[in-house]
């Protein structure tokens, strides 16, 4: 695992790059589903293209080339069409590292705190998950229509908002200092450990009403080593809906931290740990019962491979 970035830096930064598009604000259907491979994705009522993208970008060019932008619209007037309450409210940046991972945010302010709203669209060509019109190359990625919109949607707490050039940065707020807790394996089969996946289910099962099944859907995450939300309802009202529930989680977390991570240094999760059913007999009622109502369904898609449909209302 690499390095967890404190700095989400928000070149060309663009507030207006879907307004174009956005030509009804009614919400449009969108089923939310996870692929075998854990994955994230809106299935939307039409298909759309992916037009075939150059792959190699220097990442010391901060500004996004005129063909790519070209590329990216041309996408983007198919896409909010399809789901315009996804890309209200939120503005586009650049990032030449993420080519492929077309980057959108919003910063929503919480009792004297900034957290970061940030979706990323992923347009790589994933096998029985679309149709390739035009095969990709060494330099281009394939030309493809789908329906499914691969996507990754959190919300992260911040430090600092610096949006002045040179360098318009997020400072991300680091509240886990550490994840790594070593290795195991020798010569060859040597293998770094990670608890971050522990953590994601010790947050997740927290807050959860008891017995709730959610995978492969975690609502709080670690990442970025810090305490992360993933919203369920992407438009600009369920983002407000989504929020506080991160907003009370990091408040409720962030004075135990330090016990979880020693606690999960030396035993993967479980719902038994001692520390475990002490902090959940101090979760409010009200905060788990806001999840009731999620269900996870797998099933079998028409490849005959799994899928995970997620419903809540």
């Amino acid at each position: 695992m690499e390095k967890a970035p404190n700095l989400i830096n928000v070149y060309a930064r663009d507030p207006n790059l879907v307004t174009p598009y956005l030509t009804s604000r009614n919400p449009k259907k969108v089923e939310l589903r996870f692929n075998q491979s854990e994955e994230f994705f809106l299935e939307l009522e039409q298909p759309f293209t992916v037009p075939a993208i150059p792959i190699h970008h220097d990442v010391e060019i901060t500004t996004p080339p005129p063909p790519y932008m070209k590329l990216l619209n041309q996408l983007l007037s198919q896409v909010v069409p399809l789901a315009p309450q996804v890309f209200e409210g939120l503005s586009y940046f650049f990032d030449p590292s993420e080519v492929l991972r077309p980057s959108f945010f919003q910063v929503y302010r919480v009792q004297d705190k900034n957290y970061l709203y940030l979706l990323r669209l992923d347009l790589m060509y994933r096998s029985n998950q679309g149709t390739i019109l035009t095969p990709g190359t060494n330099d281009k990625t394939p030309e493809f229509s789908t329906n499914k919109l691969f996507v990754e949607a959190d919300f992260i707490p911040l430090n600092s908002i610096n949006l002045e050039a040179p360098h318009p940065a997020l400072m991300i707020h680091q509240t886990i200092s550490q994840t790594w807790i070593g290795q195991r394996g020798k010569g060859y089969h040597v293998q770094g450990i990670w608890i971050d996946i522990e953590l994601t289910k010790f947050f997740t099962k927290l807050f959860l009403p008891q017995g709730k099944r959610s995978y492969p859907y975690y609502p709080f995450t670690c990442k970025y080593k810090t305490i992360c939300h993933t919203p369920l309802d992407l438009s600009a009202e369920g983002r407000k809906v989504h929020l506080p529930r991160l907003v009370r989680a990091y408040q409720f977390l962030l004075p135990r931290l330090d016990p979880i991570l020693e606690a999960l240094k030396k035993d993967d999760f479980q719902i038994e740990m001692p520390l475990f059913v002490q902090m959940k007999k101090e979760v409010p009622a009200a905060w788990t019962e806001a999840w009731k109502n999620l269900k996870v369904t797998p099933f079998l898609n028409s490849f005959d491979m799994k899928e995970f449909r997620i419903e809540y209302h």
